[in-house]
């Protein structure tokens, strides 16, 4: 009887960890094609929307030279993910708790200095990410707009790259641009458009079918469509007030479009065959680093 009941703790055990094993963390890297269509407020309200449905979230601000998240947030970091390097801090000593339960890194310099770092400080941080594993359910990388070398090696890094546009013709060439560039780096990567400060959905919808034909005539690459926020002075109400609309103004028109967009993101597209976790990103952006 002890045997048998030894032998059921041993499975259980066995099956626990296979779970714990399998469940990675998603790597999402956020961009786009040009400045100023929304990105880091697009980034912030996401994870907030992701965190009441569940989710562990954690955002890490990789936007160089800029300081966004914590300007939208309204927090002021006592420490940068450069600082984790620097003093040997760990990656829980330069995390921040923002509203809602949301984990903020900011990245400081940014991604250029963290590329450019020693081999024993890219191992050092590369440690301190990899702790990250498991703890959180989804990391959202806020990269800086635009294709630069360093944000490039993220994307391609990433599990999956989410791109935000707005209707504005110079914002849709830059995005397609985007793709372009990785598409030619790696036919597989996982681009989702959403398109921002569109006045109705009918607007997002003719915007993202553009977009995706053009890809798909001139690429031979399928994206993605994640949805749609509308042009609301709520949301540029919310930037002037350091204040999330998400949480800001729940009732209003882009909040209940990000919550919809949220629930179609985990429910309806939610095959995570493809997903390595952070430690597949550091393994990946490790490869670029040691160029």
């Amino acid at each position: 009887m002890k045997q048998d009941q030894a032998q059921k703790l041993r499975e259980l055990y066995q099956r626990f960890n296979k779970v714990k094993q399998e469940k990675a963390t998603k790597v999402i890297s956020i961009t786009s094609g040009k400045g100023g269509v929304g990105k880091s407020n697009f980034a912030i309200n996401f994870a907030l929307g992701l965190i009441e449905a569940g989710q562990k979230v954690v955002l890490i601000d990789l936007d160089i030279g800029m300081a966004n998240l914590e300007i939208l947030l309204g927090m002021n970091p006592k420490h940068h993910l450069i600082d984790m390097v620097k003093y040997k801090k760990s990656i829980w000593d330069v995390m921040e708790e923002g509203p809602n339960g949301l984990k903020l890194i900011s990245g400081g310099s940014g991604f250029e200095e963290i590329l450019d770092l020693s081999e024993d400080d890219t191992n050092y941080l590369f440690t301190e990410l990899g702790k990250l594993e498991g703890q959180a359910d989804i990391i959202l990388f806020d990269t800086g707009a635009g294709i630069s070398k360093e944000s490039q090696r993220c994307h391609l890094a990433a599990d999956e790259i989410i791109l935000v546009t707005t209707p504005e013709p110079t914002a849709i060439t830059d995005a397609y641009s985007v793709v372009k560039i990785l598409n030619h780096q790696d036919s597989n990567i996982h681009v989702r458009l959403v398109v921002n400060r569109v006045q109705n959905a009918n607007e997002g919808i003719a915007i993202a079918n553009r977009v995706r034909m053009v890809t798909k005539q001139f690429l031979e690459k399928e994206i993605d469509v994640l949805g749609f926020l509308p042009n609301d002075s709520l949301v540029f109400q919310s930037v002037l007030e350091q204040s999330p609309f998400y949480l800001k103004y729940p009732k209003s028109q882009p909040a209940k479009w990000m919550k919809d967009m949220v629930n179609i993101y985990l429910n309806v597209d939610s095959n995570n065959a493809n997903i390595t976790g952070i430690k597949g990103f550091i393994q990946r952006l490790s490869q670029f680093v040691k160029k």
